[in-house]
């Protein structure tokens, strides 16, 4: 498996490599990237021959959409996917009045949230702007899942069937943008989305990887029958498969718990026994499904870049995948490379 390799994006007529470059940590996730590492590592991935690259405007209230526009703006724009984000809204304010958590020294933007129809035909032209780019592919519907709207999360998500669906169908109706789909952290939330509107993609982030895989029940087989594609992103829950199970080690944004723990130690065994590095797996075990041409990766570092990108390349036998099957570590229906 390569990272470079191409696929079709579901059934929107758009092929994008198999990694994508996800650019929240362009947007000072946690810990700021300096400038010149930011640029580095965009530049480093088209060399790599990645084309698909994601963005939003909650990363770094903006912050990286205006860097990787300034990176792409100088490619041909035919060469390269590019699919950000509704759901936010960003106007400019003084940073004493901003909550930036958790993000480190962003863009000087206050962030709202705005499912209705004008607020996602107006993201939409913030974007471009920040971007500085004359076209964006792809747009999900950023973020109308529990772990993020709580208990408003039922009126959140019938406002953005109603107000960001129709503003985004009528731009791909138009042949503005290509694709619209909804990115979130739960697959419950992408079924039910697609049982109510027509949707030509997902972003999930999380919720199908080598500790998870309940999305394979309903959610997946129902996105393969339609044509429909799935970005996954988070694939190594975060972190906890590419670190392993280790003091410290985070699952879903908080230490892991033991019986996490436990699992990936069983993973890792048979790791071991295979010579196959656990993060390696967690990456092409994701794109082995049919519904899943794209393993979405965000990187703090070029050193981080160059590593996924290697672990996206490394040989692995059937033999490890029958092994983890055997011993009840992944599901029996679980697509795995070949």
């Amino acid at each position: 498996m390569k990272p470079h390799e191409k696929r079709a994006f579901g059934r929107s007529g758009l092929d994008v490599t198999t990694f994508a470059f996800g650019t929240a940590p362009l947007g000072n996730f946690a810990r700021e990237v300096e400038e010149e590492n930011a640029q580095a590592m965009i530049e480093r991935a088209w060399d790599a021959g990645i084309r698909f690259y994601d963005t939003s405007p909650m990363y770094g209230h903006g912050l990286a959409e205006l860097r990787l526009g300034q990176a792409l703006r100088w490619k041909k724009r035919d060469d390269f996917v590019l699919s950000s984000k509704v759901g936010r809204r960003l106007s400019a304010a003084k940073r004493s009045e901003i909550d930036f958590a958790p993000w480190k020294n962003a863009a000087p933007n206050k962030m709202t949230f705005d499912y209705s129809y004008d607020g996602a035909m107006r993201s939409i032209e913030d974007s471009l702007q920040r971007l500085a780019l004359e076209r964006i592919e792809v747009v999900f519907i950023h973020d109308i899942d529990r772990f993020t709207q709580g208990e408003a999360q039922p009126e959140v998500f019938k406002t953005a069937m109603e107000g960001s669906w129709k503003a985004l169908e009528r731009l791909r109706s138009e042949g503005v943008i290509k694709a619209i789909g909804v990115g979130v952290n739960e697959w419950e939330v992408c079924n039910e989305a697609l049982k109510q509107r027509d949707f030509d993609c997902f972003l999930l982030a999380g919720r199908y990887t080598l500790l998870e895989q309940e999305a394979l029940e309903e959610f997946l087989p129902r996105c393969e029958e339609q044509g429909v594609a799935v970005l996954v992103g988070g694939g190594f829950n975060s972190g906890i498969l590419a670190k392993g199970a280790v003091a410290g080690a985070k699952y879903n944004y908080a230490p892991a718990p033991k019986h996490i723990l436990e699992q990936v130690m069983k993973i890792q065994a048979v790791c071991q026994n295979h010579d196959v590095p656990l993060p390696a797996a967690a990456l092409q075990f994701v794109v082995a499904h049919p519904a899943i041409p794209a393993f979405c990766a965000g990187t703090s570092t070029l050193e981080q870049l160059e590593q996924n990108l290697e672990w996206f390349s490394v040989p692995i036998p059937p033999a490890f995948w029958a092994d983890l099957k055997q011993q009840g570590l992944l599901r029996e229906d679980a697509p795995v490379p070949v």
